[in-house]
C-alpha cells in the first residue's frame, strides 16, 4: 500500500479547506514524452473528473461503477482482486485517519486508496465534509463504492470509457458491451504504477529520500533493459492479484541465501535476486535476519542479527537507518562461532517478515493518546493495529551442517 500513515500527534479538526471532488473536467495538460507518457499523463491526472452521464444506450449493467458488476463478465479477475491489497485500500488502516483530516487532506489519501471522483463524493457525504454533493450520487455509482478501494474502473475506466491492455485472443468486433474497450500499452508498462508507487521529485521526502520511490529504484535495476516491468512480477499472467511483501511466496522468491564458513567465522549473504526494486521497497515493511547454530541436542544460540529496512520516526521526520538491499545486491550478515564447535551442529537463517511495521509503531503511538479520540475512531484504530499484527510471517531459508561448510 502506498500511502504513509500520519505522524504519532493526533491530527485535530480544523475548519476544514472546502475542496470537493471536482464537477468540471480539469484543463488538458500538454503532450511530453512517448505515447505511454501522454496517455498516462491524463488517465492519471488527478483529482480523476467524474464519469459524467453515461452513453444513452447503454444498460444499468454497462454504466456501473461496481467491481462486482465487473465480475459477471470478468470472473477471474474480479476473484482475484477481490483477494488483493488493491480491495482493501479503504481498511480501518486509512478509515481511523479519515475521520480526524479535513477534506483536502483526505482527499490526497484517497488519489491512491480511492481514486474515483465518485468514491471521493460518497465519502464527502459520508464524513459531512463542507463540500460534498448535495444530490444523491446517480444510479451508476454504488452506495458501498466509496469502501471498495481500488476499484476496477480506477484503472479501466474514464468517462464511461473502458481501456485495458491489447487483448491476448482475438475478440468480437460487434455487440460488446459498454462499447469494447480501447487498447493502451501503458497497461503494460511500468509507469501505469507509478501514480501511486512513485512521489515525483518535489515530493515528501525524509533524510533527503522520496518516501515512496519504486518506480525510480526500478529504473536503475538490470530490469528495464530485460523489458521485466512491474507487471511482470506482481501480475504475471494478467492476474490481479499484486502480490508483494505481504506474501510469503513472494518475499522467498525475492531473497537467496549462501552461508560460508572461514575458520570460525560464519558469514550470511542475502541477495536481492527477485525484486526489480529495493529490498523492502518502502519504509513501511521490516525483515529480521537471525543467524542461529544449533547442536544436535537442540541447543540454540543466536550468533548475529541484522534489520533489513528502512527505519524511520513515527513523525515521518527522522531516519534511524536503512538497510534495504537494492536490486541484484547482497548484504553480509557475520558471527562467531564457539571455540571448538561440534561438525554435526548446524548453522539456521530464520527469517521474521514485518509487512506493516512502521504502521504498527504509529498506531501505537495514537493509541496512548486514546482518551482523545471517539468511540468509533478508537475502535477502527485498534482494528487497523491488530490487522497489522496479523501479517507477521517467518520461514527458514537455510539450515546445514557445519560440516557441509568447511570447503566453503
Amino acid at each position: 500500500m502506498g500511502a504513509i500513515a500520519a505522524g504519532a500527534v493526533l491530527v485535530q479538526k480544523p475548519a476544514p479547506a472546502p475542496v470537493a471532488p471536482s464537477l468540471n473536467h480539469p484543463a488538458p495538460l500538454p503532450p511530453i514524452g512517448d505515447a505511454v507518457d501522454q496517455f498516462l499523463q491524463k488517465h492519471w491526472h488527478h483529482p480523476l473528473p467524474p464519469q459524467g452521464n453515461p452513453p444513452a444506450h447503454f444498460s444499468e449493467i454497462e454504466a456501473s461503477l461496481a467491481p462486482q458488476v465487473c465480475g459477471a463478465c470478468h470472473t477471474e479477475q474480479y476473484a482475484d482482486w477481490k483477494n488483493s491489497l488493491h480491495s482493501q485500500t479503504m481498511g480501518p488502516g486509512i478509515l481511523w485517519q479519515l475521520r480526524l483530516m479535513p477534506q483536502e487532506q483526505a482527499n490526497g489519501c484517497l488519489n491512491c486508496h480511492a481514486p474515483l471522483a465518485e468514491q471521493k463524493a460518497l465519502l464527502a457525504i459520508e464524513h459531512q465534509w463542507p463540500n460534498a454533493p448535495a444530490s444523491s450520487p446517480p444510479a451508476y455509482v454504488p452506495p458501498q463504492l466509496g469502501h471498495e478501494g481500488l476499484v476496477c474502473a480506477a484503472c479501466h475506466v474514464r468517462e464511461h470509457q473502458r481501456f485495458g491492455p491489447q487483448p491476448r485472443n482475438e475478440l468480437p468486433d460487434s455487440n460488446l458491451l459498454h462499447n469494447g474497450f480501447t487498447v493502451s500499452a501503458a497497461f503494460e508498462d511500468s509507469r501505469f504504477c507509478a501514480t501511486c508507487h512513485q512521489f515525483p521529485e518535489d515530493g515528501p521526502r525524509t533524510a533527503g529520500k522520496l518516501r515512496e520511490d519504486t518506480l525510480t529504484q526500478w529504473q536503475a535495476s538490470q530490469y528495464p533493459s530485460q523489458q521485466q516491468h512491474c507487471q511482470s512480477c506482481h501480475m504475471p499472467d494478467r492476474k490481479h492479484q499484486w502480490q508483494g511483501i505481504h506474501s510469503p511466496d513472494m518475499v522467498r522468491t525475492a531473497l537467496s541465501f549462501k552461508v560460508s564458513r572461514d575458520e570460525n567465522q560464519v558469514t550470511a549473504a542475502i541477495t536481492n535476486s527477485g525484486a526489480g526494486h529495493h529490498f523492502p521497497t518502502y519504509m513501511v515493511p521490516k525483515v529480521y535476519i537471525e543467524l542461529w547454530l544449533v547442536s544436535r541436542t537442540g541447543h540454540r544460540q543466536k550468533l548475529s542479527e541484522d534489520v533489513i529496512g528502512w527505519q524511520v520516526d513515527v513523525s515521518l521526520q527522522e531516519e534511524s537507518f536503512d538497510t534495504r538491499i537494492a536490486a541484484g545486491e547482497t548484504r553480509f550478515i557475520k558471527g562467531l562461532l564457539p571455540a571448538q564447535p561440534n561438525a554435526d551442529d548446524r548453522i539456521e537463517i530464520q527469517v521474521l517478515v514485518k509487512p506493516r511495521e512502521h504502521y504498527e509503531r504509529t498506531f501505537l503511538s495514537v493509541l496512548a493518546q486514546a482518551d482523545k479520540l471517539d468511540s468509533t475512531t478508537l475502535l477502527l484504530l485498534q482494528q487497523a493495529y491488530d490487522e497489522a499484527v496479523a501479517t507477521h510471517f517467518a520461514w527458514t531459508p537455510f539450515t546445514q551442517s557445519l560440516s557441509s561448510l568447511n570447503g566453503n
